[in-house]
C-alpha cells in the first residue's frame, strides 16, 4: 500500500471533518435555544414572574405571550411547561434530571401539546383540541397546550374556544403566543394573563452573541457583533441566523467589514465619513461618496434612512441621552467624538431635511438627484457654520449712518429711548415742520400704564376719563398744514434715534457735545395755531361730505370727531380699524389740516370703544336709493314703468 504524503493526509482529514460537521450541523437558533428561565435573554420581568408563580403554586389556567418575533415567546412557554411538570423543581426551575424533564428534553413527553394556529385555524381543529383537553395526563400533573400564532384563528374558532378557555379541567393549562395582540378578540384577552415581551436590547444581543462565538470557537470584534444585533432589530432568532450566515462567509474570524458585506448593510464608516464631509461643507466629496454607495448596489432610500438615523444618534450622544444610542464598545466613543464637533442646530436641520427627503423620495422621478440636492443643502449648513465661526460678531458690509449732534444727545438720554420711532413727514411736503420739544417728549414717556399702545409725541390737554367699555388704547401723532401758503418760518427739526456707540457699549458723548446738543434742542420752536379748535369744529361737516363721496366706511369714525385745542379726537369700534387709521395717520392729519385751514401743529388721538355699533355695510338697495335721490329722470322712469325700487 502506497504511503500518502502529508499534504494528502491533511486534505483527507479536512474532508472527513467537513463531512462530520455537515452531518451534525444544527442552526444556532435551535442549538442554543434556552432551556432554563435564567438563560432567556432580555425578558427578566417575565421570567421572574413565572418562576415566582411556580414556587408559590399560583398558576393560572390561561396565559397569553405577545411581542415581536424572535424574542422568546415559544421558548418561555416550553420552559414553563417543563417546569410545572418537574418532579423536583428548584427555585422555579426544572431540575432536568427527573423522568418528566428527560422525556421533555428528548421530545417524547405526552404532557405538552403544541398547535400551530396558522394551519389549524378552523372550528374542527378547535373541536379536536377540546377532545384532547379532556384526557388526563399519564405522567406529571398538567397537560400544557401551547397554541402558536393564535391570532390566525378564525372568528368562529375563537368563539368555539371561549368556553373551554374560561373553564378548562384542573389539569389543563393553555399558553397562547402571538405577534399581533390587537387581532385577538377582547373575550379571549379577558380570560388570559397577558405577558408582553420586549424587544431585545442591542447590548443584551451582543453579550449573547459573544457567548455563542466563544462556544463555537469564533473570533469576532465588538463592531461586527454590534452590527448583527442592530440589524436583527430586537429579535434574537434573527440575530442568530445572521451570525450563522456571517460564519459561513468569514470562517472562524468575523471582521466588521466582512460582516457588513455579508449582511448587505452600509458600514458605520460610510456615515461617519459622510458627516465629516458635510460638517466641512465639501459637497463635491459627499456626492462622490454617494455615487460609490450607489455603485455598491445600495438604494438612495437605504442611504437616506441610515444617514438620518446616524444624525439622530449623534444628537443623542451630545448629552445625558447617550443611553438612547444602541451601541456598545468603541462605537459609542466614536459617536461621542463626532457629536462633540457637531452643532445642535446643524443636526436638527440635517434631520429635518433627511426626514422630508425620506418621505418624498418614493414619489420622486429622479431619486438620485433628489438625494443629492438634500446633501448639498446639508453641506451648505455646515459651510454656513464654518463661515460664522470665522466672522466677527458685529462685522457688517455696509457703513453705519452718521448721527447728528441732536440725535446723539437724545440717544444719550435714557428717558427718550422708548420714543425711537417718531413719525416723519413725507418728503413731498414743502413747508417746514414744527415738532415737539424734548420736554414734551419726556412728558410722553411718563404716560400712565393704562395706555400700552400709546405712541404720543406731544400732550396739550388733559385726557377725559374713559368709560368702562372703552379700552385705554390711544395714539397721538402730530403734523402741520402742508398745502397752504404760510408765513416764512424756519424751524429746526431734530432727529430722534439711539446712539450706536451707546448700544455697542461705547463711551458717552463729552460734556461740550452734550451742551451743544442741548443748545440746538432749545432753538426748536413749536408752532400752534391759536384758532385750531375753532377751525377743526367748523371743518367737521365738510370732512363728512368729502368722505361720503368715496370712503363711506369712515363716516361713523369722523362722526365722533371732536377737537380740544390742536388735538383731533376720534373713536373707533375695533382694533383693526384703529390700526388701519394709525397706518395712514399722516395722510389723515394732512387732509384734516387742508380742510380746516389750520396753520400749525396738529395731533391725532384715536380711542377704541367696542360699544360703538359698527356701521351697517352698504347694500344694493342703499345704492339704488342714493341714485334715485340724485337723479330725477331715473325716478320718473321707475314711476312710468311701475318698477319695484325696493
Amino acid at each position: 500500500m502506497q504511503k500518502l504524503s502529508p499534504t494528502r493526509v491533511r486534505i483527507v482529514r479536512n474532508f472527513l471533518y467537513l463531512c462530520e460537521v455537515m452531518e451534525n450541523f444544527v442552526v444556532s437558533a435551535r442549538k442554543y435555544r434556552p432551556q432554563t428561565f435564567a438563560s432567556v435573554v432580555g425578558q427578566r420581568h417575565i421570567t421572574s414572574t413565572l418562576k415566582n408563580a411556580i414556587e408559590r403554586g399560583q398558576l393560572a389556567h390561561a396565559y397569553l405571550f405577545c411581542g415581536p418575533r424572535g424574542v422568546g415567546k415559544t421558548t418561555c412557554a416550553r420552559i414553563f411547561a417543563k417546569a410545572i411538570n418537574c418532579l423536583n423543581p428548584q427555585s422555579g426551575e426544572a431540575c432536568n434530571e427527573c423522568e418528566s424533564c428527560r422525556s421533555f428534553n428528548e421530545g417524547r413527553s405526552l404532557n405538552v401539546h403544541e398547535l400551530d394556529a396558522a394551519s389549524n385555524n378552523s372550528v374542527d381543529d378547535i373541536r379536536n383540541l377540546i377532545e384532547q383537553v379532556r384526557i388526563i395526563p399519564q405522567q406529571g400533573r398538567y397537560s400544557v397546550f401551547v397554541i402558536d400564532e393564535v391570532h390566525m384563528l378564525s372568528a368562529a374558532a375563537f368563539n368555539a374556544f371561549l368556553k373551554t378557555l374560561e373553564e378548562p379541567p384542573q389539569h389543563a393549562i393553555f399558553i397562547l403566543a402571538t405577534t399581533e395582540k390587537h387581532k385577538i378578540i377582547p373575550t379571549i384577552l379577558s380570560r388570559c394573563q397577558i405577558y408582553d415581551f420586549n424587544r431585545i436590547r442591542v447590548e443584551d444581543g451582543v453579550d449573547y452573541l459573544r457567548h455563542i462565538a466563544s462556544q463555537e470557537g469564533v473570533e469576532a470584534d465588538d463592531e461586527a457583533l454590534n452590527l448583527i444585533s442592530h440589524k436583527a432589530d430586537g429579535g434574537m432568532r434573527d440575530a442568530l441566523s445572521m451570525f450563522d450566515k456571517a460564519v459561513s462567509f468569514c470562517g472562524t474570524k468575523l471582521s466588521y467589514k466582512d460582516v457588513a458585506a455579508t449582511l448587505n448593510v452600509l458600514d458605520y464608516d460610510t456615515y461617519f465619513t459622510t458627516t465629516d464631509l458635510l460638517l466641512e461643507g465639501r459637497y463635491v466629496d459627499v456626492l462622490v461618496l454617494f455615487d460609490e454607495v450607489l455603485s455598491r448596489g445600495f438604494s438612495p432610500q437605504v442611504f437616506t434612512t441610515g444617514l438620518n438615523a446616524h444624525m439622530r444618534d449623534l444628537l443623542m450622544a451630545k448629552g445625558p441621552a447617550i443611553s438612547l444610542v444602541e451601541f456598545t464598545g468603541t462605537l459609542v466613543e466614536r459617536y461621542k467624538q463626532q457629536a462633540a464637533r457637531c452643532d445642535e442646530s446643524f443636526l436638527f436641520n440635517a434631520m429635518s431635511l433627511l426626514t422630508e427627503a425620506d418621505g418624498r423620495l418614493r414619489q420622486a422621478s429622479n431619486q438620485r438627484l433628489f438625494v443629492e440636492l438634500g446633501l448639498m443643502k446639508i453641506a451648505g449648513l455646515g459651510q454656513k457654520k464654518n463661515d460664522e465661526a470665522l466672522t466677527p460678531m458685529f462685522e457688517t458690509n455696509f457703513p453705519l449712518p452718521e448721527l447728528t449732534p441732536q440725535a446723539a444727545s437724545v440717544a444719550a438720554t435714557p428717558q427718550v429711548a422708548p420714543v425711537a420711532a417718531q413719525p416723519q413727514v413725507a418728503p413731498a411736503m414743502t413747508q417746514p415742520q414744527a415738532v415737539s420739544t424734548p420736554q414734551s417728549v419726556a412728558q410722553s414717556v411718563s404716560q400712565p400704564a393704562m395706555q400700552p399702545m400709546a405712541h404720543t409725541v406731544q400732550h396739550s390737554a388733559p385726557q377725559p376719563t374713559a368709560q368702562p367699555t372703552v379700552q385705554a388704547t390711544t395714539q397721538r401723532v402730530q403734523t402741520a398744514a402742508q398745502s397752504r401758503p404760510q408765513a416764512s418760518r424756519t424751524v429746526a427739526k431734530p432727529k430722534l434715534g439711539l446712539s450706536i456707540n451707546v448700544l455697542m457699549g461705547g463711551e458717552a458723548k463729552t460734556a461740550s457735545e452734550e451742551a451743544a446738543a442741548a443748545a440746538a434742542a432749545a432753538a426748536v420752536e413749536v408752532v400752534i395755531d391759536p384758532r385750531s379748535e375753532e377751525k377743526l369744529v367748523a371743518a367737521k361737516p365738510k370732512m363728512l361730505e368729502i368722505l361720503s363721496s368715496g370712503r363711506v366706511r369712515y363716516i361713523p369714525v369722523f362722526n365722533t370727531m371732536r377737537a380740544v385745542g390742536n388735538v383731533v379726537h376720534l373713536t373707533v369700534a375695533s382694533r383693526e380699524l384703529f390700526e388701519e387709521i394709525m397706518r395712514d395717520k399722516l395722510r389723515w392729519l394732512g387732509e384734516i389740516a387742508d380742510v380746516s385751514g389750520v396753520n400749525g401743529v396738529l395731533e391725532l388721538e384715536v380711542t377704541i370703544n367696542e360699544a360703538i355699533k359698527i356701521a351697517r355695510p352698504i347694500t344694493i338697495e342703499d345704492r339704488l336709493k342714493h341714485l334715485i335721490a340724485r337723479n330725477d329722470k331715473l325716478r320718473e322712469m321707475i314711476e312710468q314703468l311701475v318698477l319695484d325700487a325696493e
